[in-house]
């Protein structure tokens, strides 16, 4: 069971990074939606970095669940998972003013923990 979570819980954390960067960064950009300005650059930064991040590291969980699933299965594996969704869910809280990065971040940590329980009372 624990093994559809993680497969669950990184493709989560795939699709909701490539939404995020379409939606905030790409199709802004697109339509000029923003004038050129500091703030402008540190937003499509901010938001570049944070959603590129979360596809960097579901694709590597997601890589790592299909080729060495058994590493997945160490709690070190998992809480280092738990701490970066930690971390998304932080950046969240103090740097984004909407609120649908913290409800992906918040789905993928109540998804990471659905793992960790599940894999312990394996």
């Amino acid at each position: 069971m624990y093994q559809k979570l993680i497969y669950i819980a990184y493709g989560w954390l795939v699709l909701t990074g490539v939404l995020h960067f379409v939606v905030d960064v790409l199709s802004q950009y697109l339509r000029g939606k923003r004038a050129p300005s500091p703030e402008t650059t540190l937003y499509y930064g901010l938001n570049s970095a944070f959603s590129l991040g979360q596809v960097a590291v579901g694709l590597l969980g997601l890589m790592i669940a299909w080729r060495a699933s058994s590493l997945l299965s160490d709690m070190p594996v998992l809480i280092v998972s738990i701490a970066a969704g930690l971390g998304w869910f932080a950046i969240t809280l103090l740097f984004m003013e909407y609120t649908e990065p913290r409800f992906n971040a918040g789905v993928f940590l109540v998804l990471m923990t659905a793992v960790v329980v599940a894999h312990r009372f394996q």
